[in-house]
């Protein structure tokens, strides 16, 4: 049964979709069938920050440190940028040209200047070294990389020939000062700029890599606008609803910027939804739970999204009575599942204001499934239904075809917003998509009643123990749910009797102990037998991450296992 909640939402996107109205919909013919749009959407991320940067010119947008920035001066030091860049470097339509930095206020101007050139901003990992950056920069065949001085020293000590020009440029210090490389062979707010089409390139985001070296998936300018536009819509009705129950802080939206710039959660829902609807954005050089704290109560911050562990170090720090984090209404969550634990504890902490969480990948410019508000609540567990009203979501065989209702299936997302493929890299794009324009996301799911998903496995990452299928994530929920847990990664290896059987590593937190055996003794009425782990490692220190902050299971794994193998 539909709840409260999804009945409002619903009611209140059909008046705002109708004909005239703010979300009006049309359509865009692709794969076959038309797919649905917002129509008064811009048709291209120049003239979204354009229309956005003058509709909200006087607000502040950009706190970074001691630099202030209103979205008119962002815009104007972007104008400048890209002017420099056509007339000083060449820069035409269609070049890639990367951006290899840290988070700060003159990245996100580099990004806008960018794509305002008529460039695709290609968005290289900050955390790469020199040679998995050339990797990326030779994979796209980037014209130019802008870089900050610690990212150009490892592409310089890397010393191979990647074919990129590198531009240093530099944070901390206003965009006239910190850019002014780009303009130093000349060009500015004057010079013209090229025209720009729905269907022409605008982004290249790099996978993971999980299964290998990392791909550049690309998309259009249409995509991309219309996925920020899709979390545009999630949010003005989330608001208007949130205002008519007196619980919508009376202040300018406001958010942290905790997570990378160069991924897909702080690219697409987190930065370019900040212009469209006039939000603040407070960046942070490097992750501390208590600088967060300060920093919500000082900026007085409404929106904080970051991995689910970030969230949970806010609530459960020793200092949190000390800092007032009332105006944070909205505390999201992406890229994991929140164990259940944790929602609830969130929760009793926020008061009125709530924890989300989405679904997306980096392919889908981040739009999939939200679970929010008292939805979530009631749904820990689940990462939502499919975002209306641009966003389907169908669990599909290895055929294509849709499973049997109540089965599992390989979760598959078709809207606009969808990466056109990976760059230079046909076998991979066509095996990415079905005929009709689904992509594989690689994850299994199910579907309750309500048609909220659950996300049970990755396709390749079920455990089978003697023809017993277990999610590995089912026993990390069970794991974290102990209050020692930091850490942990479930993985199956190899048993002569089983075929596989389930192997542990964790970590626990600082000032915690947790015994193997104690471990064991907390899960044994938690799982089923068949569901405990038969191997367990306790590290002593966290557990190796991908460039998304994800727990790098594929690699642990791989050592365990070769490890087992020479242990026979």
């Amino acid at each position: 049964m539909k709840s409260e909640l999804d009945t409002v939402i619903d009611q209140t996107l059909d008046v705002m979709t109708k004909p005239g109205q703010l979300l009006e919909l049309d359509a865009v013919e692709k794969y076959g069938v038309d797919l649905p749009i917002f129509k008064n959407s811009p048709g291209n991320l120049a003239d979204f920050f354009a229309h956005f940067c003058n509709e909200h010119a006087d607000k502040e947008f950009l706190v970074d440190g001691d630099i202030r920035l209103t979205f008119a001066e962002t815009y104007a030091a972007a104008r400048v940028a890209a002017g420099g860049l056509v007339e000083g470097y060449g820069v035409q339509k269609g070049d890639r040209i990367g951006i290899a930095a840290r988070n700060s206020a003159n990245w996100i101007i580099l990004n806008m200047a960018i794509m305002m050139a008529g460039g695709v901003s290609t968005k290289l990992n900050g955390w790469w070294q020199g040679d998995e950056l050339c990797d990326g920069i030779e994979d796209v065949g980037c014209k130019i990389v802008l870089a900050d001085t610690q990212r150009a020293a490892r592409l310089d000590e890397c010393g191979r020939d990647h074919g990129a020009e590198i531009l240093i440029f530099e944070h901390d210090i206003i965009p006239a000062e910190g850019l002014k490389i780009l303009t130093a062979k000349g060009g500015g707010a004057e010079t013209p700029l090229p025209q720009i089409s729905p269907e022409d390139n605008a982004t290249i985001l790099f996978t993971s890599g999980s299964t290998g070296r990392s791909k550049g998936a690309y998309s259009d300018h249409r995509g991309v606008v219309q996925g920020a536009m899709s979390f545009v819509a999630a949010l003005v009705v989330m608001v208007n609803i949130m205002e008519k129950a007196g619980t919508m802080p009376d202040l300018q939206p406001t958010a942290m910027v905790a997570v990378p710039l160069f991924h897909v959660t702080a690219s697409v829902p987190l930065l370019l939804v900040s212009y469209a609807i006039g939000r603040k954005l407070v960046l942070m050089k490097k992750w501390d739970p208590e600088e967060a704290m300060r920093l919500i109560e000082k900026e007085k911050i409404t929106y904080f999204v970051g991995v689910p562990l970030m969230s949970m170090e806010i609530y459960s720090h020793p200092n949190f009575d000390k800092y007032d984090l009332s105006t944070c209404v909205t505390m999201a969550a992406g890229g994991a599942p929140r164990p259940v634990d944790h929602v609830k504890r969130i929760k009793e902490k926020m008061g009125e204001g709530f924890p989300i969480i989405g679904y997306g990948l980096t392919e889908t410019n981040g739009v999939g499934c939200t679970n929010q508000n008292e939805n979530y609540m009631a749904k820990p567990s689940s990462t939502g239904r499919a975002t209306p009203p641009l966003v389907e979501v169908a669990l599909l065989d290895d055929d294509g075809n849709k499973v049997a209702e109540g089965a599992r299936g390989e979760v598959c997302i078709r809207s606009i917003c969808n990466f056109k493929g990976y760059w230079n890299n046909q076998e991979a794009t066509k095996a990415a998509f079905t005929d009709d324009g689904f992509f594989r996301s690689g994850d299994i799911g199910e579907f309750d009643e309500d048609g909220y998903l659950f996300i049970v496995d990755r396709k390749k990452e079920i455990i089978i123990r003697g023809g017993e299928n277990i999610s590995c994530q089912e026993v990390e929920a069970a794991i974290y749910s102990n209050p020692a847990i930091a850490e942990a990664c479930i993985f199956g290896v190899p048993d002569e009797r089983f075929g596989e059987v389930p192997a542990l590593v964790y970590y626990v937190k600082e000032g915690h102990n947790l015994s193997q055996d104690d471990l064991l003794d907390y899960l044994k009425d938690k799982l089923a037998p068949f569901k405990m782990p038969v191997h367990i490692w306790q590290y002593d220190e966290p557990l190796p991450k991908l460039g998304t902050a994800k727990i790098a299971k594929i690699v642990l794994a791989k050592k365990h296992r070769d490890m087992l193998a020479e242990t026979g």
